[in-house]
């Protein structure tokens, strides 16, 4: 966490989160939180994001993903620091 109370984490999210609209859930609700960073797909069926922002809006998120869309079924949410991307705005990104 930087010292204005920014926070950035990538997050993994595990279980039953591809083809459930997980990306676009994630998209409007880090969006409406205020966070910058990104969300996508990965081969291995997971879901890598990346949150940043004041550090309860990330909380808030990371809370959210628990739960995720109704859909979704997840297992596990791993979150570990990161940089500030520096960037604006929340986006989805191919997967990876």
């Amino acid at each position: 966490m930087s010292g204005d109370g920014r926070k950035a984490v990538r997050v993994r999210i595990l279980g039953r989160v591809q083809g459930v609209w997980y990306r676009g859930w994630t998209v409007d609700t880090a969006g409406g939180l205020g966070l910058t960073g990104w969300v996508r797909n990965r081969a291995d069926g997971t879901v890598e994001a990346l949150f940043a922002g004041p550090a309860d809006a990330v909380d808030r998120m990371l809370d959210a993903c628990r739960r995720g869309p109704p859909a979704a079924i997840v297992r596990d949410v791993v979150a570990e620091p990161d940089q500030d991307p520096g960037m604006a705005g929340f986006e989805q990104r191919p997967t990876l």
